[in-house]
């Protein structure tokens, strides 16, 4: 009985032993990724710098503004490193994360299940919700309106492919200009090269102008997420972490009330 007895200890303390070494083992693993950012003592992020109230690069300044450039100094602080920021556009910053130039992107970058099997993707942290900016004098009041127009969209967005889809289901054609920034396509649109400039509304939000408006009309509300290399999931996890806790305690709400900016709802369309 004694002998039966103590196999039975011995079993128990293997197996807690092993529970035990898994769980360590576990959490080195999940350290690791984190760890190396805090010893390289910077946080690389990758921003956009021509997107006001998000990621903007002050001319006269040469700094930083925006909710995202907020939320990657918060992170840098709680890494306790520097943060450097590195420009990037929709066309750009999924190779600066796969040419491991940056740790970390915050740039507007909208989760999508095609773009969660290139990158991870951590719990969102801002709705949008596409819209239009028109010149006053266009005549365009709906959607509808823009039936052989020509949108000005970013280059590497998702934009066109969203507008195109929602064209065909009303039974409009409309054309599509690329550029490679925000500035180029709202001087685009002021100059009646285009009949509207296309992105998620904040942005928009930024380019108004005496001359231009935000036309009455949004859809496909989507989130943004904190993107990092597909590899760096213990990273992600990390960061998602994080934004859950500022989420929680409404430390985003006080960033987006800082840049009087109002999340869409994910449930509801215009």
């Amino acid at each position: 009985m004694k002998k039966i007895t103590l196999s039975i200890l011995t079993l128990l303390m293997v197996i807690c032993s092993a529970i035990f070494f898994t769980a360590n083992a576990n959490a080195d693993t999940t350290s690791a990724q984190v760890n190396k950012i805090k010893e390289s003592g910077v946080l690389r992020v990758g921003v956009k710098q021509d997107v006001p109230n998000f990621g903007y690069l002050d001319p006269d300044t040469n700094k930083f503004s925006g909710i995202e450039v907020e939320l990657a100094k918060k992170i840098a602080k709680k890494l306790g490193v520097k943060v450097a920021f590195t420009p990037v556009t929709a066309a750009t910053r999924g190779a600066l994360l796969d040419n491991e130039q940056v740790d970390i992107v915050i740039a507007t970058f909208t989760i999508t299940e095609e773009r969660r099997k290139l990158y991870n993707f951590t719990t969102p942290y801002y709705t949008d919700a596409v819209g239009f900016l028109i010149n006053k004098d266009s005549g365009i009041k709906s959607f509808k309106d823009l039936d052989g127009k020509t949108i000005g969209v970013s280059q590497g967005s998702i934009t066109q492919l969203q507008i195109s889809e929602l064209a065909k289901e009303n039974g409009i054609s409309v054309k599509f200009a690329e550029l490679g920034s925000y500035p180029e396509l709202s001087v685009s649109l002021r100059a009646h090269r285009t009949d509207a400039f296309s992105v998620d509304q904040s942005i928009l939000s930024g380019y108004v102008s005496s001359k231009t408006q935000l036309l009455d009309f949004t859809f496909a509300a989507s989130q943004y997420g904190v993107v990092t290399k597909k590899s760096n999931t213990e990273l992600d996890e990390y960061l998602s972490g994080l934004i859950d806790g500022w989420t929680e305690d409404r430390t985003l709400q006080a960033i987006y009330d800082k840049y009087d900016l109002t999340p869409a709802s994910i449930e509801e369309d215009n």
